[in-house]
C-alpha cells in the first residue's frame, strides 16, 4: 500500500471506531445501536488491517482478546435476557429501570440526556450486541486475511 494511505488510514480509522461507539451509546433514541455501531468499529479495525496488513497493523488484535469481547457480549446478552425472565417472566423483557444503577447521573446533566436513565436495559443490550457484531465482521476479514497469507506463502514454495 502507498504511503499516503497508510498515512491516512489509523486517523480515519480512530475517527470510524469513535463514531461506532457513538452510535452504540445513542442507539437506544436514535436511529442505530449495536449492530450499526458494532459494524461501523469493525469497519474501522477492518481498513486498519487491510491498510497495514494483519502483522503491522497500529491496531493490534490478538485471538485471546477476541475470544474475550466475544464471551462478555454473548454472557451479556444471556444475563441481560435471564434478568427480564426473572423480574417478568419474558426474555430479554425491559425493566424500564437503570439496571443496577451502573449509568451514572452525571451522564444525563452532562449531555442534557434526561432519559439515559429509563431507557431499561435498551443500552447494556445494544452495547453486548455491539461487542458481538465487532468480533464477528473482524473475525470473518482477519481469517480471510491470514489464510491469504498462507496461500501466498504456499505458492513461494
Amino acid at each position: 500500500m502507498s504511503t499516503i494511505l497508510k498515512l491516512f488510514a489509523f486517523p480515519a480509522s480512530v475517527v470510524l471506531i469513535c463514531y461506532g461507539i457513538l452510535t452504540i451509546l445513542g442507539g437506544h433514541i436514535t436511529p442505530g445501536g449495536g449492530f450499526q455501531g458494532g459494524a461501523i468499529i469493525a469497519s474501522g479495525i477492518i481498513f486498519c488491517l487491510i491498510v497495514y496488513g494483519v502483522d503491522d497493523s497500529p491496531i493490534k488484535i490478538s485471538k485471546t482478546f477476541i475470544a474475550s469481547l466475544e464471551s462478555i457480549g454473548a454472557l451479556g446478552y444471556i444475563f441481560l435476557g435471564l434478568a427480564g425472565l426473572f423480574t417478568s417472566g419474558f426474555f430479554l423483557y425491559n425493566l424500564g429501570v437503570d439496571l443496577y444503577h451502573v449509568i451514572p447521573p452525571v451522564i444525563s446533566t452532562a449531555f442534557n440526556y434526561p432519559d439515559a436513565l429509563h431507557a431499561g436495559i435498551l443500552p447494556y443490550l445494544n452495547f453486548v450486541v455491539g461487542l458481538e457484531v465487532l468480533v464477528g465482521l473482524s473475525a470473518v476479514v482477519i481469517t480471510f486475511l491470514k489464510s491469504d497469507q498462507l496461500i501466498k506463502d504456499m505458492e513461494s514454495k
